[in-house]
């Protein structure tokens, strides 16, 4: 029998204390399964004002100060407990951490340079036993740095995990807008001495060079990593660790995301009671002024308002959607430009089409419940959740293939019905309409889409199978390391 791990999962966020994205569903979700599984976890992250706010039950653990150059700055370690199993650890200081928003601050690298370093100094200060630091995203990618670089025996002694959530963010700054001269090319230590190129430090370059082993979140993104058109720079260190690169596809809470027992929806329903996912379609249309119509299909939207996200694509076609017997509801907060489009036409089109902006959890569960069909074109999509809640929700995903849509989607096959939605491959308006008419097309035939919509809510992707995977790459880890170690 393996002897138990270890572990400390390091985050800047975890909901529900502080999310912004799907980061923060992970961060919650997968040492939720692997303490169900009885492993030994502990979680990390800065204490937010927000979170102070939260009135969390904490205990006082140790004060101590974190040396960036020639400045100290004071650090206080609390303890709460997370799903009354797991010690979350959080990390105090009032200037860093005393914001309004967790990221898109000018000093994010000084802040989470700060938050690594008081992670490591946290672990020897209260002498935790640790086998292994998983690290997520590029805030906390000098970690692994740090551990490789140390004299110290008890930290040098503990394997790393980084995981890429999302490639182009590297540290505070676009990548791409930094000159040659500028350019961190990870060697060594970072340089923090002169606090003017704390800035220029590329934390994920660092993570991907020093960690023991790298994943990402789907095995298909993995792959596409690894080629010049989504390394995002990093070609050459990617390509360096290509034998250390993994893929683990997330998985979604059912005990979070599930139309059984949503507040957030009028009627509470599952795959045997589809009537009343049509209840849930009718007071949707009525709640944000469409037309009342059952077999009017609707298109739902949830998600940031980016380019990523694919809504240059859908913009190109819009007008000529919106002639087609389909309604369109998106919901989402981001990009200023794209939320003003949508305002514009669904003024002009008010029966047809909808916007509700800024995201709500709310309305995020009632636009699952009450669409027919999920749009999700990303240009790229390392993993992508809300495919996989639509899908429990009955809404049904029509995708562009990439990443881990490309993973968690199949084509549907009228013929064998088999397939749980509908995909195109090539990145172009002209695929992503033809994969829309295609939906469109199958919903007429009502007993086939219903069972497709029966179908697709069956699927099971809980976060059982990627713990279980996630456990044997820390176990991978942890050997590397110690041969290495020798």
């Amino acid at each position: 029998m393996n002897k138990k791990l270890k572990i400390l999962i390091v985050s800047p966020e975890i909901s529900p204390y502080a999310k912004t994205g799907g980061l923060g569903d992970v961060a919650n979700a997968l040492p939720k399964a692997l303490a169900k599984m009885e492993e030994d976890v502990s979680l990390v992250m800065p204490y937010y004002s927000f979170i102070k706010k939260q009135k969390l039950k904490t205990k006082k653990l140790a004060e101590e100060e974190i040396k960036i150059g020639k400045s100290k700055y004071p650090v206080i370690f609390f303890r709460t407990w997370f799903q009354s199993k797991c010690p979350l650890y959080l990390i105090y200081n009032k200037e860093f951490f005393e914001r309004q928003k967790m990221y898109g601050e000018k000093d994010d690298n000084l802040r989470f340079l700060f938050f690594d370093k008081a992670v490591l100094k946290m672990v020897k200060r209260l002498n935790l036993e640790l086998d292994l630091i998983h690290c997520h995203d590029w805030q906390s990618g000098l970690i692994p740095n740090f551990i490789k670089k140390s004299k110290n025996k008890k930290l040098s002694s503990i394997a790393t995990l980084y995981t890429i959530h999302n490639l182009p963010f590297q540290f505070q700054q676009d990548w791409w807008r930094v000159s040659k001269k500028n350019k961190d090319h990870g060697r060594g230590r970072p340089k923090i001495q002169d606090k003017r190129k704390i800035k220029y430090i590329n934390f994920a370059h660092r993570a991907i060079k020093n960690s023991d082993i790298i994943n990402t979140v789907s095995q298909r993104y993995a792959k596409e990593i690894l080629t010049h058109k989504f390394a995002q720079g990093l070609d050459k260190i990617l390509k360096e660790r290509k034998k250390d690169i993994y893929g683990i596809i997330n998985g979604i809470d059912y005990t979070v995301f599930n139309p059984a027992f949503d507040k957030n929806i009028n009627y509470n329903y599952d795959w045997n009671s589809l009537d009343k996912k049509k209840k849930n379609k009718i007071v949707l249309q009525k709640e944000v002024g469409l037309e009342k119509k059952a077999e009017t299909p609707i298109i739902g939207l949830v998600h940031r308002l980016t380019e990523q996200k694919g809504f240059d694509l859908i913009l190109q076609i819009i007008e000529y959607l919106l002639k087609l017997n389909l309604q369109i509801i998106v919901v989402g907060s981001g990009n200023k430009s794209y939320i003003k489009s949508f305002k514009k036409l669904s003024r002009k089109k008010p029966k047809k089409i909808a916007i509700y902006a800024p995201f709500t959890e709310k309305m995020a569960s009632r636009v699952y419940a009450g669409s027919d069909m999920f749009l999700m074109p990303s240009r790229y999509e390392p993993c992508g959740i809300s495919q996989l809640i639509s899908m429990r929700y009955g809404s049904i995903p029509i995708v562009h293939e990439t990443g881990g849509l490309s993973d968690t989607i199949t084509n549907y096959n009228p013929r064998t019905a088999k397939g749980n939605g509908f995909k195109f491959s090539r990145y172009s308006k002209e695929d992503l309409l033809m994969a829309i008419v295609r939906a469109l097309e199958n919903f007429k035939h009502r007993k086939s889409w219903e069972h497709l919509t029966w179908q697709a809510m069956r699927l099971s992707f809980s976060w059982e199978l990627p713990a279980k995977k996630y456990l044997a790459l820390y176990r991978k880890a942890v050997d590397k390391h110690k041969k290495i170690k020798k």
